[in-house]
């Protein structure tokens, strides 16, 4: 059987999403302080802590944004492209580096959402798992990201639950070190 040199497939996309994908992407290397600006739950969590998202590593097609609240360095956000859109997955890890019991939830886009605007509704994995984790509540998140000249949010949305954390682009910070499970090699 003669073996053929077969190209992969192109990974296709749209304007909106690559649009949205470099307006992030033009701020790799760098951090940027943030603060909470709606949380309509009765969390303390992120009170009075800093709050640093750093655009630490990309390529053509995914980007790594850590999610720094304090000293607690185990939240990453990754968008990647898929071919079919754009992904959001939370990475979230242990001190020692373990996967947290509640990691690689997110969502998908599902429209072309906008330049500036993305939108991810929870996939069947995060379902599953939040159901599996006692917290159903969970399926019905929405998160989005919202990417301007001078601002960067992210926000979670579901019945009666939303929470945003707005960043200002116009004065980056010093970049914190690599969030747990990863290397800053």
């Amino acid at each position: 059987m003669a073996t053929e040199n077969i190209a992969e497939a192109p990974l296709v996309s749209i304007t909106s999403q690559d649009a949205f994908f470099d307006a992030i992407k033009q701020h790799c290397g760098k951090a940027f302080a943030g603060k909470v600006t709606v949380d309509n739950s009765d969390s303390d969590a992120f009170a009075n802590k800093p709050l640093i998202m750093h655009v630490r590593k990309c390529s053509d097609s995914q980007l790594q944004i850590p999610f720094h609240v304090g000293d607690d360095s185990s939240r990453t956000w990754l968008v990647t492209k898929t071919g079919s859109g754009l992904s959001l997955k939370h990475d979230h890890r242990h001190k020692d580096g373990s996967n947290d019991a509640l990691t690689m939830y997110g969502g998908h886009s599902q429209d072309a959402g906008w330049p500036q605007v993305q939108s991810f509704p929870a996939d069947q994995y995060s379902k599953e798992m939040f159901v599996a984790q006692g917290i159903p509540q969970s399926n019905d998140n929405i998160w989005q990201m919202f990417i301007y000249p001078e601002s960067f949010s992210y926000r979670l949305i579901r019945h009666g639950r939303e929470f945003r954390v707005d960043f200002d682009l116009n004065k980056p910070v010093t970049p914190p070190s690599a969030p747990w499970g990863y290397s800053d090699k």
